[in-house]
Formats: C-alpha cells, structure tokens, sequence
C-alpha cells in the first residue's frame, strides 16, 4: 500500500517520489533528498501542528511557552539559526565520546556515501563552543558526547530538543564506542540488548528535585537484530548480542585494581566479573543506561554498538598497539556505515 504525505491539502505519493530518486546517481539522490526534506517541512507554515505531533520527541510542556530555545553547548538556537534548513534531513545521528573519532567518522560516511566534495572541508558546527563536536554529513549527523553519563545526558537533552526543533523524523541514534569486554576478546563488537547498571537492573536512576526517577534502558530490538544480520556480511568484524553494564567510573566502579585507590582484592574483582558475566552482561562502558533510557523516552529507535579493547577477566590496562587499536575503533562505525547504506538502498 503507497504510503501518503499530507501537505496543505496535497497528496504525495513517496514511491513516485522513489521512482524519480531512482534515476539519480547515489550522490544526486542523496543531495536532492538533503534539499527536498526540510522544503516539504517547511512549507506547511503554522498548519503543521497536528502532522508534527504524531511523533514528538521532546517530553517538556514548557517548551512551547518559550520565545526562544538556546542549546547553549552547541552554539546553536532557534532565533539564531534556521534549524529545520539546517537539520530537518537527518535520519540517523551517530554519537560517540572522541571529538576526533566524530571527526574521522564523519569523513569516514562522507566517502561510504560517496557524496559530491572534499572531505577536509567538513566543519564542525559547534566550533564556536569547545564542549562538543558536531558534523553533518548528507542525512547523517555525527556528534562527541565526552565520558561519561553526566556529559552524555547533556548532550542528548539539546541533541533531541534539535531535531524537535529542526522538525526531524524517523530518527534512528547510535553510540558507538569502545568498551571493556566480559569474557569476550578484544576487538569483538556488543550490540547491545539491555543497558544494565552496576546491579545488573534495566533500569537508569535518575534524582529530580530531589526524587528518584527510574526509566527503562530498553532499547529498540528490530534495530539491534538488524545490525546483528549485517554484521554477518562483513566477517572480518566479530560480533555479538549482549548486555552492557553502565557504570560511573573507569576504576573503581569497573572493578580495576590499578586505579588510585582499590578497596577490593583480585578475587572479588573476579567473583563480580563472574556475577556479570551470568546476567548476561558482555561489555562495561559509561554511556549506555541515559542514552537508553532519554532515547526510549523521547520514541527515538536507538542502539549502542561498541567494541571491546579487552578482556577484563584477563586484565585491567590497554596494552594493545595503537594500530590495532585503531583498527578495533573503526569496526562499529563500519557495521553502522552498512546500516546506514542499507537503509538508504544503496547497497543491496
């Protein structure tokens, strides 16, 4: 059944739009739908109330009293820039802590896109702050969240009232990053079923004036799945469908004994690894319950796909050589690359 897009009384069918698509090359197709995407959103004026709220990612009755919305950490605003211009394309957004690793991925999309220009000249949208870094590539946005759930969640809360504001649909959000392994080897890729936290719970704790809120960190399983299919058409990339545990620290809270201050002895360690490992928890990172949690909240399909550095039952620190660690980085961002083509039909 042809699907119908109502603007102002009209009646557009997408396959016919499909068809006309079809005759671009890839890169004309992705261009034309850059453009076209934020015309036929911007053309509905203020009668666009009731088509906007089918899907709302925001959860805030404030915002609409609000004469402006000023997404301080990215140096953006809705006075100041013309949001939906700007961002109302975007279909998948690709977060990850490095502002370099975001950088490289951007380039890196840019060529798997195979869209018109040189890639030195992909900006950083947000270089008028130093706490984030964004790029936009065709429908693909890469940003850096830092480390960490605090520096996370702020970047989601403006990352999602953007795209609120930029009028954005069918937005699907990835992290990828590097995690440490639980019985896995490194270089293994986590797709990740349930963000759990230190107690092995689907859940993220969140204190609001005082109370304890809970969400569920669920995240969207057809996505998940989808990736788990893809990956099996890149073989040099090993992967998996596991929990990832969530914590609030990179020593101590991960159960390492060479941070500053240790409280525990190795079998301990070993004892809550074992713990882990049985709850079906694969890798240890520091992101994962928030953005599980504001995604599903916000009915945004995400996923959080990263890599193992190393074994954790075998040891603590990175020892692995820079090239080779190199190499392990990049596997989420390929798997995401095959999504991302997939899903817009340029490879079969």
């Amino acid at each position: 059944m042809t699907k119908i897009c109502i603007v102002k009384g009209q009646k557009l069918a997408v396959e016919q739009i499909k068809r006309i698509f079809l005759k671009d090359t890839t890169a004309a197709r992705l261009t034309r739908t850059a453009i076209m995407a934020p015309i036929l959103l911007n053309s509905m004026g203020n009668e666009h109330s009731s088509y906007i709220q089918q899907v709302e990612y925001v959860k805030n009755p404030h915002l609409d009293g609000m004469e402006e919305d000023i997404l301080y950490h990215f140096n953006l605003g809705t006075k100041t820039h013309d949001l939906p211009q700007m961002f109302g394309d975007v279909k998948f957004v690709c977060v990850g802590g490095s502002p370099n690793r975001m950088r490289s991925f951007a380039q890196f999309i840019h060529e798997q896109l195979e869209l018109p220009g040189n890639i030195a000249d992909i900006r950083d949208i947000c270089e008028g702050t130093d706490r984030y870094s964004m790029y936009k590539v065709g429908p693909v946005l890469s940003i850096s969240h830092g480390m960490g759930v605090p520096s996370i969640s702020i970047m989601l809360h403006e990352l999602i009232k953007m795209l609120y504001h930029a009028r954005c649909r069918d937005v699907i959000i990835f992290r990828i990053g590097t995690s440490g392994g639980v019985g896995l080897a490194a270089g293994t890729v986590v797709i990740t079923d349930k963000a759990v936290d230190s107690f092995f719970r689907p859940q993220f704790e969140q204190v609001v004036l005082g109370k304890v809120i809970i969400r569920s960190t669920e995240l969207d399983e057809d996505v998940a799945q989808e990736l788990l299919q893809y990956s099996s058409e890149l073989p040099d990339i090993p992967t998996v469908i596991g929990n990832t545990m969530c914590t609030h620290d990179f020593y101590e809270g991960q159960g390492r004994l060479d941070g500053a201050l240790c409280s525990f002895s190795t079998e301990e360690k070993l004892e809550y690894l074992r713990k882990a490992n049985e709850a079906g928890v694969r890798n240890i990172e520091m992101e994962s319950t928030v953005f599980a949690a504001m995604c599903r909240v916000c009915n945004l399909k995400a996923a959080v796909v990263c890599v193992t550095l190393l074994n954790r039952f075998e040891g603590d620190q990175i020892s692995t050589p820079h090239d080779i660690l190199l190499e392990f980085q990049q596997r989420p961002q390929r798997l995401v690359a095959h999504f991302i083509k997939k899903r817009l039909g340029l490879i079969s």
